[in-house]
């Protein structure tokens, strides 16, 4: 038949603008997809919402945040116990990822060649925390809020940390332009082992 065939029995009889409607059947696989989606909502709205036997969405939010906060904490207290024994990173990857983050993150306080702005300068010998990598660590982890650091080991990843502090480890005997004068009168001992 042809579609412009007024007695065509898949036109309907009504017409607007000379546009006549196709009644047509949908496909039987639609039909089935579109009644099983009804189905599951039948079923989804009986177990999660009148049975109550699954979690709905902020109760599944709250499980998975505090199983991220067990593992957090398990990898927070590793870093940890593993500070003091802690050696400086040379691989160049690492120190790349520390370079990235103090400009990020330390810059603003430390200025981006580490002279010192409100934070002190990071290039001399003379360390307000101590002088070690492991002292220099634990800085970083748990910050000076009395100074006005952030304590980051709620922020950055261990991982991060250890990888700034290497960076911040090469800066050591650098001298950038105008540093900040020293703020402790103890200067961090000399020689080839003096920030180990």
């Amino acid at each position: 038949m042809n579609a412009n065939d007024p007695q065509d029995p898949l036109l309907l009889d009504h017409e607007v603008d000379g546009i006549r409607e196709l009644d047509n059947n949908l496909p039987r696989w639609w039909v089935w997809l579109f009644n099983l989606s009804i189905a599951f909502a039948a079923v989804y709205l009986v177990y999660y919402h009148a049975m109550g036997a699954g979690d709905l969405m902020a109760a599944e939010y709250r499980k998975e945040s505090e199983a991220g906060e067990r593992v957090k904490s398990v990898a927070l207290a590793r870093f940890e116990g593993e500070l003091g024994q802690m050696k400086p990173l040379s691989d160049a990857v690492a120190l790349a990822q520390g370079q990235a983050t103090f400009k990020t993150l330390c810059a603003p306080c430390h200025r981006e060649d580490a002279g010192g702005l409100v934070g002190p300068n990071l290039t001399d010998t003379y360390w307000i925390h101590g002088s070690n990598f492991v002292d220099n660590l634990k800085t970083i982890w748990n910050g000076v809020p009395e100074k006005g650091m952030v304590t980051w080991k709620g922020v950055l990843k261990p991982q991060d940390i250890h990888n700034v502090a290497s960076y911040i480890y090469t800066l050591r005997g650098t001298q950038p332009p105008n540093p900040k004068p020293a703020e402790n009168t103890v200067q961090a001992p000399t020689g080839p082992s003096q920030f180990e």
